[in-house]
This record gives structure tokens, sequence and C-alpha cells, in this order.
């Protein structure tokens, strides 16, 4: 097979001119910066899990990427082109994928927190009246958009994926939609073992068809974060995502120094490993959301 990518946490291989093939890794990666240790059968939770969210998919009529699972951390899916814009005629919009990343999230929590409490967004745009606090219900799903193809992600407005990269404003609607309808049945399967899904990225294509399609991975810790129920009800955010390792990263005062030195436009510092201690805790919180998630043996 050839190698296309060789990314954060996931090669891409080449199977033929329809086929790719992705090969997950034991990598993580926190702030886009890879994270020098490796975490044991991270890549095959991670592989099952996306499975998982795209079969449930299929029977709920939602098209896909998805082909087939040919080992327990590989997954061979169908290949859409990556234009930077979608600045194309009608005609060529197909096996094409939107460049852009679209967010959901159904409580106040993790970067959407940092953003309210900076100003950047106010929280009468999450529809709360009220007195704010981490980890309330945002009155209704927040849907938005941000980049993906730049040195990291940022939220941009709907105005600007139709200015600047060509969506149409149709189309964002029905990713909107499509992203609702899936998040509804993640959460009708999590919360009977005790989860809530707090939020989440997913990533979509146009079809050979022109249809709208799931692509990459969603549904995982590494691109949603998920809380457990009863500690929740007990007023406690125990992070069942990669948000937990964030965490250490903040409490280590690395996540503070990252954002300045992308604000001044210097050099980023490079990211420490995570101590053994952290990398126990971690693989054990993939194995067991994994069995949570999708009620499945790891």
């Amino acid at each position: 097979m050839k190698l296309l990518v060789n990314g954060k946490v996931k090669e891409v291989y080449e199977l033929d001119a329809e086929t790719l093939r992705f090969k997950f890794t034991d990598k993580i990666s926190v702030f886009d910066k890879v994270i020098p240790s490796m975490i044991p059968r991270k890549g095959e939770a991670l592989c099952r899990m996306s499975a998982h969210w795209f079969k449930l998919a299929k029977e709920n009529g939602i098209d896909s990427h998805f082909i087939d699972m040919p080992s327990a951390n590989e997954m061979d899916v169908k290949r859409v082109e990556q234009p930077r814009k979608l600045d194309m005629p009608d005609s060529q919009r197909k096996n094409v994928m939107f460049p852009l990343e679209f967010i959901c999230r159904h409580f106040v929590a993790g970067s959407m927190w940092d953003r309210l409490q900076k100003g950047k967004v106010k929280k009468e745009e999450l529809g709360i009246t009220g007195e704010l606090e981490y980890g309330m219900r945002i009155p209704e799903p927040f849907f938005e958009v941000t980049t993906k193809h730049e040195e990291y992600d940022r939220p941009i407005t709907f105005d600007e994926a139709i200015n600047d990269f060509g969506l149409k404003r149709e189309e964002i609607e029905e990713v909107r939609e499509l992203v609702l309808k899936m998040d509804t049945l993640i959460s009708s399967q999590v919360e009977p073992r005790g989860l809530l899904h707090v939020d989440g990225k997913k990533e979509f294509a146009l079809g050979d068809e022109g249809q709208l399609m799931l692509i990459d991975t969603f549904g995982t810790p590494d691109e949603d974060r998920f809380w457990d129920v009863e500690e929740y009800t007990s007023g406690k955010f125990t992070e069942l995502s990669k948000e937990y390792v964030r965490q250490y990263y903040r409490v280590l005062g690395y996540h503070k120094e990252l954002p300045e030195a992308r604000e001044k436009g210097i050099p980023t510092p490079d990211i420490p490993a995570l101590p053994d201690n952290m990398i126990e805790q971690t693989t054990m919180l993939y194995a067991d959301l994994f069995q949570r998630l999708t009620g499945q043996e790891l």
C-alpha cells in the first residue's frame, strides 16, 4: 500500500483509485500537538468505536464513507478528494470533502467555556439568559463551523464558510440536520449506559452522486466529550474523553504558553511527554469508554 498521509493519530494508505485504508495508531494529540507518548491499544479502541457509529448511521439512513474493517485497528473507506475550497461547478461537486469541521455542543464545557470567559462568545448566542455556569446544558444544541487545513483550528461564521470556502448555505443547513440526527442517535445509545454526550466534531463530504456523507471518525474520545451521568448529577464533570489529557497540560501550564506563542507569531513550545501514571490512566479511560459506548469488550 502507498502511504498518503502520516497524520497526528492515523496513517492513510491508498488501496486503489477509489479506496483508502485508515490505520489507527496509538499516538495521541492535544491542542494540535502530537504528544511524544503512546497509549496502548488506543488505535484499536478508536477504530472499533468509529466503525460502531458508522454502522449505526447506515442503519438509520445516514450515508458515510465506511466500507469495512480488515483488522481491529484498520478501516477501509471510500476515497474523496480534499480541496482547500469548493470553488467549482456543481457538476464537479462529487467525491469531495468539505474543507471544514462541524461542531455541535450540548453543554457548556471545554474551549466554549474559555471563549465565554474571554468574551469571544456571548452567553446570549447560546440562548442562555440566566447565570452562566460551567457544565450547564445549552437550551438548544449550538452548531458551529471551524477551519480544518490551517495551522490550528478556529471558529468561523456561516458567511465565511460560504464566501471563503465555497460551501452553500443549504449544504450547511443539511449538515446541521444530519449532525443533530446523529447526536440524537449517539445519546440514545450512551445514556442508558450512564453517559452524557457533551459535544463533538464531525466531517462531511459529497459522495459520487453529490449526496452528503459522514467521513473521517466521530463519536470517540478524540472527537467527542462524554460525562458520567451519576457524577454529573452530583456536580462533578469527570472527563471521559481526550479532555482528560488536555486538563493535565492545562494544570502543567503548557496550555497557557501555547496560545500566547501563537498570538505573538513565535515558535510554539514542544509538548512534553506524559508520565507513566498518566499513560496507564489514559489507557484505562479509552478501554473503559469503548465498552460503555459500544457495549462490547475490547
